[in-house]
């Protein structure tokens, strides 16, 4: 009885609310303090708020015996976060470990139209205690701010590492066979439906994010983590037992409301450009003329997208370092503007025509945002037009 006391003790650091008894009864003292406890990976399937549209995971501990029941989120973050856009577009975003109680969390996904399945893991009571204890230091004024990772440390793989980190034995996973997505193609699979959220992605995301992933790397995904979870075993003591003891629906599906996108998709925006650079360059063929407006309007679009993926090379985000399609949307081009707005010859056209087959022979090793080859072809022609302009 003394060892349940000072359990409670320690998780009153981390949970607000949180009641040690002061008596029990015979019954109780021969029984581990940690069987009226379960410990669950929470799996919440993904609306369509942006931020949202991935899913999330969290850690539910619930005492049934004394009636306490938490959630355990690695996901809170604050926009009020002094500088939180420049944050976060360097990769710097903390998030932090929160608790709350889980009627709220559910109700919260509920009303979003959202699933929620528990796990419930088949642990021993000295792997829950380790589990909680782990937990309420996680929680220390000092620890619970964590820097966010999206693809590598997030509020998926941080539950998983404080399950794997203190339990007794050994989880093995069973990898699906002949599944082995990029990091850009399961980030697509979540935002099929908005397509300029896959097109900013994808214009972000380098060479890295195509590469094939492992069952680890998968697991920044809640949905992958819960598949794995339910397919996983526990080696202990020489026996081999599943991890996930039960699977409940704590919360069922329900109608979510999906906000139209811009009614243009990314493809028909570029094959638009392509249009219009065809037309110009008819019209300035025929008049023997030069519209330099359509060059500088080009080059500024080009050199602004083109300064967010120089940026990008200095950021802590993943995968972002190397990414081939500054090849095409290069910041130099604003430094050349004032030059060609002059009607001045510069080399920046034949560097730009160079840089843009490169950028062309570049998709053998990176999966490009959606139309970019489109916008190619229209810098393309415009460089040759310049190029063969006497």
């Amino acid at each position: 009885m003394k060892q349940f006391e000072n359990i409670f003790r320690t998780l009153l650091i981390a949970i607000f609310g949180f009641i040690v008894p002061t008596t029990a009864s015979a019954q109780d003292e021969v029984r581990h303090p940690m069987d009226s406890v379960e410990i669950g990976l929470l799996t919440c399937s993904p609306h369509e708020e942006i931020y949202s549209l991935y899913g999330h995971t969290a850690l539910r501990v619930h005492d049934l015996r004394n009636n306490a029941d938490w959630v355990f989120n690695y996901g809170v973050f604050n926009f009020k976060t002094p500088n939180f856009a420049l944050r976060f577009v360097f990769g710097l975003t903390d998030y932090e470990l929160g608790i709350a109680p889980t009627r709220p969390f559910l109700d919260y996904y509920e009303e979003w139209g959202s699933q929620v399945t528990e796990q419930v893991l088949n642990l021993t009571p000295e792997d829950k205690q380790r589990i909680m204890d782990a937990l309420a230091i996680n929680y220390k004024p000092e620890n619970r701010i964590y820097r966010y990772n999206f693809l590598y440390d997030n509020c998926s793989t941080r539950p998983r590492d404080i399950i794997e980190h203190n339990i007794e034995g050994k989880i093995a996973y069973n990898p699906r066979k002949d599944y082995a997505p990029s990091f850009r193609e399961m980030i697509r699979d979540h935002t099929a439906r908005h397509p300029w959220a896959t097109f900013g992605n994808d214009l972000l995301l380098g060479v890295k994010a195509d590469h094939k992933t492992d069952i680890r790397e998968q697991e920044f995904l809640p949905e992958n983590l819960r598949y794995d979870f339910d397919h996983a075993t526990i080696e202990r003591n020489g026996e081999i037992v599943p991890l996930v003891k039960e699977r409940r629906e704590l919360v069922r599906p329900g109608v979510q409301v999906i906000e139209e996108d811009f009614p243009l998709s990314p493809t028909l925006c570029c094959i638009l450009l392509l249009v219009l650079s065809i037309v110009i360059f008819a019209y300035e063929y025929i008049k023997k003329k030069t519209l330099r407006w359509f060059d500088i309007l080009l080059m500024t679009l080009s050199g602004l997208a083109g300064l967010a993926l120089f940026i990008m090379i200095f950021s802590e985000h993943p995968t972002t370092s190397i990414n081939l399609q500054i090849l095409i949307l290069n910041p130099l081009s604003l430094f050349f503007i004032w030059p060609v707005l002059k009607g001045r010859r510069t080399a920046w056209f034949t560097l730009s025509m160079l840089c843009t087959m490169a950028f062309l022979l570049g998709s053998f090793w990176q999966d490009y945002a959606e139309g970019m080859e489109i916008v190619a072809l229209c810098l393309l022609l415009r460089y040759w037009r310049h190029y063969h302009d006497k």
